[in-house]
C-alpha cells in the first residue's frame, strides 16, 4: 500500500502496533510525523514490546517503554476476538502474529488506521504502512 501523505483519523488517533512503537522509541526519522497523533494500542502490544527490550537485554527501556504506553492500552471485546481468529485462519500462509490481527481487527472497529511496519499488512486495507 502507497503510504499517503495527508490522511484522515477520527480525531486524530491511530492503532500503534508493536512495531510502530519499537520505532517511535529507536527514533526512526520516519515514525516522527505520527509522534503527535493520540495512541491507541493494546496491553498485547505492550507484552510484546516489552519482551522485545528484554530479549536485547536492555531492562531499563523496557520499564520506561511499559510505563510510558501503558496509559494508551485499551480493551477490546469479544467481536475482536471472532473476527481475529478468522483473520488469522483465513492468512494462515501469512506470518501474522495473534496480537497484530487482534490490534487490526480491533483499529478496524474503531474506525482508525492501523500503524505498521510489517510487511504482512503492506497490501492490507486501512493500513499506514511505514518502514
Amino acid at each position: 500500500m502507497k503510504q499517503e501523505e495527508n490522511f484522515i483519523t477520527i480525531n486524530n488517533h491511530l492503532f500503534f502496533d508493536t512495531y510502530a512503537i519499537f520505532e517511535i522509541i529507536k527514533g526512526n526519522p520516519n515514525y516522527k510525523k505520527y509522534t503527535s497523533f493520540k495512541v491507541i494500542t493494546t496491553k498485547l502490544n505492550l507484552f510484546e514490546l516489552f519482551h522485545g527490550f528484554l530479549k536485547t537485554h536492555n531492562n531499563g527501556l523496557a520499564e520506561y517503554s511499559l510505563a510510558n504506553y501503558l496509559r494508551f492500552a485499551v480493551d477490546f471485546d469479544e467481536r475482536v476476538i471472532r473476527e481475529a481468529a478468522r483473520m488469522k485462519l483465513a492468512l494462515n500462509k501469512r506470518n501474522i502474529s495473534m496480537t497484530d490481527c487482534i490490534g487490526y481487527c480491533f483499529a478496524k472497529q474503531l474506525g482508525i488506521k492501523f500503524l505498521t511496519g510489517d510487511r504482512e499488512f503492506e497490501s492490507l486495507p486501512n493500513v499506514e504502512f511505514v518502514r
